[in-house]
């Protein structure tokens, strides 16, 4: 697949987008003072080359109750059991995102808690997974940078 060349208005587009996926085309047609035709167009090129994925919907997982985030490092028996250790943490719902690394963790994971106890349950569960030999747990403060759009700007200055 040869790769799609994005121009102004397709990065204008991803903008709006990121800030809100479920906005209809028409009102990005109005703030780009381009017809929904276009918009539609140009999104679907953007799917079909796959730099959009899907869409995805933000929680305010404060107010779910879910506002205690740990990240655990995960130290392998063995690295060949990587996969099957995957599978275990992809069936602990609180576990919202695995990462294979290198360096000090095979597996370093995001956890969502409602509270310190909580925690230590979904922790406790991750140790007693076949082929993990030891976790480092860290409890994270604060979330203080989340931000899609300036990696996005970053990237459309390098094209």
């Amino acid at each position: 697949m040869s790769k799609l060349k994005l121009d102004e208005v397709d990065h204008q587009i991803l903008d709006i987008l990121i800030d809100n996926t479920r906005i209809p085309f028409t009102e990005i047609s109005k703030r780009l003072l381009i017809s929904a035709g276009t918009v539609h167009v140009r999104v679907k090129k953007m799917e079909e080359a796959g730099i959009i994925k899907g869409s995805s919907l933000t929680l305010d997982y404060v107010k779910l109750g879910y506002a205690f985030i740990a990240y655990v490092g995960i130290f392998l028996n063995q690295t060949k059991r990587t996969a099957e250790v995957i599978q275990a943490l992809n069936d602990i719902p609180s576990v919202t995102v695995a990462h294979i690394t290198t360096g000090k963790f095979n597996i370093f994971c995001k956890v969502r808690a409602r509270d310190t106890q909580h925690a230590k349950e979904i922790i406790f569960s991750i140790d007693e997974i076949d082929g993990v030999s030891r976790t480092e747990t860290m409890i994270s403060l604060e979330e203080s940078i989340n931000d899609k759009k300036r990696l996005m700007h970053s990237i459309f200055n390098d094209l």
